[in-house]
């Protein structure tokens, strides 16, 4: 995909503007005419040297305020804090690339997220990503699906696909 100078600096104003990724491919399609799959639009910030901004934390109105102690607000409490140690989130997504692709793919693979549920992954021939859990009807957390693009690529450029 070859943008124009102007194109990649509109591309880059977004961005820095806050936008997401899909947000990026829809403002590409309506405003330049450009249909690109999320993964073109992933690899092209990437390409670019471009990097996703991490969204501000908001504290919620229905947050209640942390009582002071001594002076000094408590630590919060660690969301694994009270479950039994086998029960504990694995850490991070880990991906794989088959050595035998399937049929009808470009490229595939297996992905394991951080809470323990596999999936197979896959790249059609229209650069649609696709996955299959393992578990019906699981769908990851929206942190574990970045982080399984992050390491999708990484895997796919390490493969030299």
């Amino acid at each position: 995909m070859n943008l124009d100078d102007n194109q990649k600096q509109q591309v880059a104003q977004w961005l820095d503007a806050g936008a997401k990724l899909s947000e990026i491919q829809s403002r590409l399609d309506s405003e330049f005419g450009l249909k690109l799959t999320y993964m073109e639009v992933r690899f092209l910030v990437d390409d670019m040297k471009l990097t996703l901004k991490d969204p501000e934390p908001s504290k919620s109105a229905d947050e209640p305020a942390q009582p002071m102690v001594g002076g000094h607000k408590p630590e919060p409490a660690s969301p694994l804090a009270g479950m039994k140690p086998d029960a504990k989130r694995a850490k991070g997504v880990s991906v794989t690339v088959d050595t035998l692709t399937k049929p009808g793919t470009l490229v595939s693979g297996k992905v394991t997220f951080s809470d323990g549920n596999m999936a197979d992954w896959y790249l059609d021939q229209t650069g649609r990503l696709g996955l299959a859990p393992k578990t019906e009807g699981y769908r990851p957390s929206a942190a574990d699906v970045q982080e399984f693009q992050v390491a999708l690529e990484r895997e796919i450029t390490r493969a030299g696909l």
